[in-house]
């Protein structure tokens, strides 16, 4: 049962009664409350995550390499978000919920809600207590968060999550429904304000020692490790994993002479019709013999008779005996009998019609290459998701495959928004700038091969807005914009986006480039993901790479890796820990000829030249502090982005 379910620990509030702390980073007998919770659940399921909305590098530091996930809709939207998005990310068949807040959880949950929802033939099972107010009578007590679900319910859920709706009781109405009653009550005890917390620190038995963090996560938890800052913000690894868990290849195909599928996506694999090389043949010019008439140790040296001549596509059919051989081009048919040339540079001495060879000049078997030893016939010759490039049309030519299938290109729309924005052409009014971020975009998007719908710039007016998205959704797989993403500017973004989308705004724990929208536009003549993208020139550079990029590859089938080396610092760099940060750089050969980097100078997001002077991005990593000159750091070719 145990490999079937995965635990989810709900985090995502705000902590009103807490003081606006989180409640599950409170310290609670020698730990954090979160911890507690994940001790109890982890010997209940194959996995732990968490979902938590604030303090996201505190929860991972708690978590390892668990994921923490915040909401998938914004504004903390109550429990049923949070098991939103641990249904989208749910790996397995089940799904068991508990707050991070109940730190006496029965060690049973999981195994007496599986048999109820077994036995019941149910979609939920949930916890149920007998508890009394004031004296009273009795009464039976429901505990929705504490359930196991299973995974297939999603598609219900965002439905009713679409409706406006966000009570948990109302959702389970809907659901066949396994109720489970459990004696303790306490066990199921919430831990909401300061007081309850001290006294249970007092009273309470602690949660026994199963996996336990490492003492320095815990510290750093309790501490509040981190930038300021950076303490609420989505690590750069976690965006990076939810968009492209959601991102699916589009459908659409189409097939393309050779030529015209240039940097195209291959929608099937390439299979080779025939053996390459089709024939055995020589990997030299020389002279083809039998590997058993080369002089042995201590004889002398040997001359062969030449019989022939062999050329790349004219055959010599003669088949050689002892003494003699062929004359033998490079890629010509190895002659009947023959299994070995001697390149005509180590001959001891050539003839008008003979040939030299000397003890130890070659081995038996040297210098041919054999049938399929390249590609044999019914091979893959090129994977599904490749790009095709310049070598690549040359293998699929030499297979004889003039047509080729691959994805349809990806269409993108993108704008900037913002009224200080004027295009190219346009006098610049005082507190103006030119919209440079449109350009950048053109040409990012065009390297990657997609088709491109530019719409210009967008005021900062939400009739305009909203009509700019809907047109863009009508026409379009992704949209990307730039600017009015962050926290000030995105008010009646939020707004929009609410009615006509399903968009999350996000902090990210990086430098340059922390806000980001990320979602997807539903409407009436079309959906299409959207990458909200910050204003800074700098900053949607990065973040187009970081993020739009890699998802809109997958959206084209192809493979998203990105092109990192090592080099050697010539200067230090100055760096926090708590966030990852993309710093311009210049790689060049050092003395010994091993690649160094040093930065452009001012790493400010809107010196747009500091781009045009790099050639490389320096990714300094989240956990990384200051980098001291010598010292190796992950280097971001420039080269070699699409």
């Amino acid at each position: 049962m145990k490999s079937k379910v995965t635990g989810l620990i709900l985090a995502g509030g705000r902590g009103t009664r807490m003081g606006r702390v989180d409640k599950g980073l409170q310290p609670f007998r020698g730990t954090t409350l979160v911890e507690h919770v994940m001790r109890r659940l982890a010997p209940q399921a194959a996995a732990v995550v968490i979902n938590a909305n604030r303090n996201l590098p505190q929860y991972q530091a708690v978590a390892g390499e668990a994921p923490v996930l915040p909401d998938y809709l914004d504004g903390f939207e109550g429990p049923l978000a949070g098991l939103q998005i641990g249904l989208q990310y749910c790996p397995t068949e089940l799904l068991l919920t508990a707050p991070c807040d109940s730190p006496f959880l029965p060690a049973d949950l999981a195994e007496r809600l599986h048999a109820a929802m077994l036995a019941q033939d149910a979609d939920v099972a949930l916890a149920v207590t007998m508890e009394s107010e004031d004296g009273g009578e009795p009464q039976r007590q429901l505990h929705p968060v504490f359930a196991l679900l299973r995974a297939s319910l999603l598609p219900q859920l965002d439905a009713y999550l679409a409706t406006g709706a966000r009570r948990m009781e109302s959702w389970y109405k809907s659901l066949r429904v396994a109720e489970v009653m459990f004696d303790d009550a306490d066990a199921f005890r919430n831990i909401n304000t300061l007081a309850e917390l001290q006294q249970h620190e007092r009273t309470s038995t602690p949660t026994p020692p199963v996996a336990a963090a490492a003492p320095a996560a815990v510290a750093a938890v309790a501490a509040g490790a981190g930038p300021a800052g950076e303490r609420d913000a989505m690590s750069v690894t976690e965006a990076q994993r939810i968009i492209c868990e959601r991102m699916t290849p589009i459908a659409a195909t189409e097939t393309l002479s050779l030529r015209a599928a240039l940097d195209r996506v291959l929608a099937e694999d390439i299979v080779s019709p025939i053996n390459v090389p089709a024939y055995d043949n020589s990997a030299m010019d020389g002279y083809a013999l039998r590997g058993a008439d080369l002089p042995a140790a201590g004889a002398p040296d040997a001359t062969f008779k030449v019989i022939g001549i062999a050329y790349a596509g004219r055959p010599c059919t003669q088949a050689p005996q002892a003494g003699e051989c062929i004359r033998i081009m490079t890629g010509a048919a190895i002659p009947p009998g023959c299994d070995s040339v001697l390149p005509q540079e180590l001959a001891a001495h050539i003839g008008a019609d003979t040939v030299t060879i000397a003890h130890g000049a070659i081995r038996p078997g040297a210098n041919r290459r054999f049938a399929g030893e390249d590609l044999k016939a019914g091979g893959i010759a090129l994977a599904k998701g490749k790009i095709l490039r310049p070598a690549d049309l040359g293998l699929v030519a030499s297979l004889g495959i003039g047509e080729v299938a691959v994805q349809r290109k990806l269409r993108v729309a993108f704008f900037s928004t913002g009224d200080e924005l004027r295009s190219l052409g346009d006098s610049l009014d005082e507190g103006c700038v030119y919209d440079s971020n449109r350009y950048t975009l053109f040409g990012m998007l065009t390297r990657l091969g997609c088709e491109i719908i530019d719409m210009g710039i967008v005021r900062d007016d939400p009739a305009a807005l909203e009509a700019a998205l809907r047109e863009a959704s009508a026409q379009a797989d992704a949209i990307i914009t730039s600017g009015g993403v962050s926290e000030g500017a995105a008010d009646y973004t939020r707004d929009i986006l609410a009615r006509i989308g399903d968009v999350a705004f996000w902090k990210l724990a990086m430098r340059p480039g922390r806000p980001l929208a990320f979602g997807q536009i539903q409407t009436e003549a079309g959906n299409a993901w959207l990458f909200g993208l910050p204003g800074n020139p700098v900053a949607v550079m990065v973040s187009f790479y970081m993020f739009a990029r890699p998802a809109l590859l997958r959206m084209m089938g192809a493979q998203s890796s990105l092109p990192m080396m090592q080099a050697r610092c010539a200067e230090a760099i100055r760096k926090r820990p708590g966030r990852t940060e993309y710093q311009r750089g210049i790689i060049s050969a050092g003395a010994g000829g091993e690649p160094q980097v040093r930065l452009t100078g001012a790493q400010g997001s809107g010196i747009l030249r500091s781009m045009t002077e790099a050639n490389c991005i320096v990714v300094l990593r989240e956990a990384q502090a200051s980098v001291a000159a010598g010292e190796m750091v992950d280097v971001l070719l420039f080269d070699g982005l699409v």
